[in-house]
């Protein structure tokens, strides 16, 4: 079983924008993100920690700027807190082990999978295609991303 973890080697391995986004809850310009226009199988892990977050089968086309998810691969491995900033009440999603700020979700998904939108920062996240998913440590995970 994997143990993940923040540490500080791997905060001191971030870019200025991942760290802003991660570390101080910022948001990457919309469009922008390395994971918005990715369509290859596989998943999502936590940038800092390594948790895995999102699988590519539950990856859609929202419109928002930022890749959006319908749910996460673990809900124990995302933390859903209020946020009231910017004038507005939302929902935050952090990392449960690495307390990464990941996005923000929100109810206007696709109804036939749930409803939800995870609206998601690429600089919050890592991607491990399926093909190297279990050298990775992560082959528990296989049976939820789709083969493309």
């Amino acid at each position: 079983m994997n143990r993940y973890t923040k540490s500080p080697e791997a905060i001191a391995a971030l870019t200025p924008e991942q760290y802003e986004v991660t570390q101080r809850s910022g948001t990457e310009r919309p469009g922008t993100g390395e994971y918005l226009h990715n369509h290859e199988p596989g998943i999502y892990v936590d940038i800092v920690s390594g948790e895995p977050l999102f699988a590519s089968s539950d990856k859609f086309e929202s419109g928002c700027g930022w890749p959006s998810f319908t749910k996460p691969i673990v809900p124990a491995h995302v933390n859903e807190l209020r946020d009231v900033s910017h004038g507005m009440v939302r929902t935050e999603v952090r990392s449960a082990h690495g307390d990464s700020h990941l996005g923000h979700v929100f109810p206007d998904g696709p109804r036939d999978r749930g409803g939800l939108r995870y609206c998601i920062n690429s600089a919050s996240l890592r991607f491990v295609h399926r093909d190297d998913m279990q050298a990775e440590g992560y082959g528990d995970f296989l049976s939820q991303v789709e083969e493309r």
